[in-house]
């Protein structure tokens, strides 16, 4: 083994010591006095509410704060013994490989094989060892069909796994990931951790993870870190994460916590299946399994007018000159105050259905019936940032009152870009929604919301789902396109799950989020209750009550 290697694998991974920076503009730090060893091999989950400074700490260990982003910085900050304040993200890329939460920004080929094979060239390796190496990244990550692919054809989800596999590619000591499953289904979601657990253990690849998700993550992690006001706020392991969490910052807890603390059971777990172990060794899984419970707490609203009709609607996009089939025969009814999460795996067609209905793509066949108009917030938020300071993308007091109806409490001296990945896409949101939120105005017939809470905590979805309800009441339909299946579990009245391009389930969110393998929600996949989706309905229905 060369030496360097060796010598590697000896250094931490990452090394901060009273680390602090301030964003340019800004009033407050982003990171207060950070100090944190990460050792070579270590699987650590990044945790913390949006904007507490988990991206900043990722963009300090690759070198773009302070040498993209600017700012004032103190402190020292070593990446596999690389000095990250004085080196920039050119010197630190042959050790340190980064995910962004925005993966399109990052992406700069034509192509899937040149983005993979990209880091490699730079690198200066051969033109064998460049297509070995994208061939294995690309087998790894289940994405070589998409190689040949040019990537302005990729979906939101495609794309970050093209994103990652170019992060992965030089099989760095350290890779940051910064949010990596946010536009991956739940299969997709689930593999991509275990593949980076399995190339934790054998590459002994140091893996540092921020998720909002913490089901997908804890069960693979070996210590949890967790961020707060840009301080560290937890340091230790998954289970003591979960228990401090409840205490201290219950928008951390996960489903599966939270129904255990419900339902009275001290030994809180890390996963489905340390949970379901948990309930046989206590005796509770077969009353578990037999409860019953299929009450809603958001009815779906009785018939009336309808928002949104389609008839046999086929969409066809080109792609490398080849023009495909994306939607085959939907037929679809929505009625105005109805709320509906539009679900399915990576490249079936959601995206495509949205843009379909505001008008940006044209129907090859069927047809559609609008009530009115239709409001549309893209997949990616740097669509709608334009301009150098918040208060110009949102000015007056409209532009006031959109950002309070999201939640985003930022100077409006702020530069967007300067903004964490949760921020850009609540003020993405403000922007699309400006003027449209109250409950005395016409408003729109049809909202539709692309993952809108890519970056956002828990409290930055209850503040979501409450922008959601207002809408429904004003009279809007809501569609939210959307792979976070909790985050269905708590807005929608209803489910529309797509495959191949066709509507393939269309009923109640409890209904629909507890009868399958991988669309449903952590408290089904550990109970298997029809009807039961959350820790409330879970924990009511262990104890044998409504």
């Amino acid at each position: 083994m060369p030496e360097i290697a060796v010598r590697r694998r000896t250094l931490p991974a990452l090394a901060m010591a009273g680390l602090s920076y301030r964003y340019p503009n800004s009033v407050s730090p982003a990171l207060d006095d950070v100090s944190l060893n990460l050792a070579g091999g270590e699987f650590v989950v990044l945790a913390g509410a949006s904007a507490s400074g988990k991206s900043t700490l990722m963009a300090a260990a690759c070198g773009l704060v302070p040498h993209f982003h600017g700012g004032e910085v103190s402190g020292e900050v070593a990446t596999v013994g690389i000095d990250a304040v004085e080196s920039g993200p050119g010197e630190l890329a042959s050790v340190c490989g980064y995910l962004a939460q925005d993966p399109e920004t990052q992406v700069v080929s034509t192509t899937v094989a040149a983005e993979l094979g990209l880091p490699l060239e730079m690198r200066g390796d051969p033109a064998e060892a460049c297509a070995r190496g994208v061939e294995e990244v690309a087998l790894a990550l289940a994405i070589p069909h998409l190689v040949d692919r040019t990537v302005d054809t990729l979906s939101g989800g495609e794309l970050q796994r093209v994103a990652l596999g170019a992060a992965l590619v030089t099989r760095p000591s350290l890779v940051l990931l910064d949010e990596p499953t946010s536009q991956l289904d739940p299969v997709a979601g689930d593999e991509l951790i275990w593949l980076l657990r399995r190339l934790n253990e054998e590459w002994g690849m140091a893996v540092l993870l921020a998720e909002h998700r913490l089901e997908r993550c804890l069960p693979a992690a070996d210590r949890v870190i967790a961020m707060d006001a840009g301080r560290i706020a937890f340091d230790g392991r998954p289970r003591d994460f979960l228990g401090w969490s409840l205490e201290a910052e219950p928008v951390l807890a996960t489903p599966a916590a939270r129904l255990f603390s419900l339902a009275g059971i001290k030994r809180l777990p890390t996963g489905v299946r340390d949970a379901r172990r948990t309930l046989e060794a206590a005796g509770r899984a077969d009353h578990a399994a037999t409860g019953k419970l299929t009450a809603r707490d958001h009815p779906r609203p009785p018939t009336g007018e309808i928002a949104l009709r389609l008839r046999d609607v086929w969409v066809e996009r080109e792609r490398d000159g080849v023009v495909h089939e994306v939607l085959g025969g939907v037929d679809l009814a929505i009625n105005r105050g109805e709320r509906v999460a539009l679900m399915g795996r990576n490249g079936v067609g959601k995206s495509t259905l949205l843009r379909a209905l505001a008008g940006i793509l044209e129907v090859a066949k069927g047809r559609v019936d609008l009530a009115g108009e239709v409001a549309l917030l893209t997949q990616n938020p740097s669509d709608f940032l334009v301009r150098e300071r918040v208060g110009d993308e949102l000015p007056g007091g409209v532009g006031a009152e959109a950002l309070r109806i999201v939640g985003l409490e930022v100077t409006i001296e702020r530069d967007p870009r300067d903004l964490s990945g949760g921020e850009r896409q609540r003020l993405a949101l403000a922007i699309a929604m400006a003027g449209r939120t109250g409950r005395d105005s016409e408003g729109p017939a049809l909202v539709c919301l692309d993952e809108p809470t890519r970056g956002m905590d828990r409290d930055c979805k209850v503040d979501l789902e409450g922008l959601i309800n207002r809408q429904a009441q004003a009279g809007s339909a809501v569609i939210v396109a959307t792979h976070d299946v909790e985050f269905a579990a708590s807005f929608a009245d209803r489910v529309v799950l797509l495959g191949r391009g066709r509507v393939i389930a269309d009923g109640p969110v409890g209904e629909i989020l507890s009868g399958g393998w991988y669309f449903a929600t952590e408290v089904a996949r550990i109970l298997g209750i029809p009807g039961v989706i959350s820790p409330e309905q879970g924990a009511a229905a262990m104890r044998g009550t409504r």
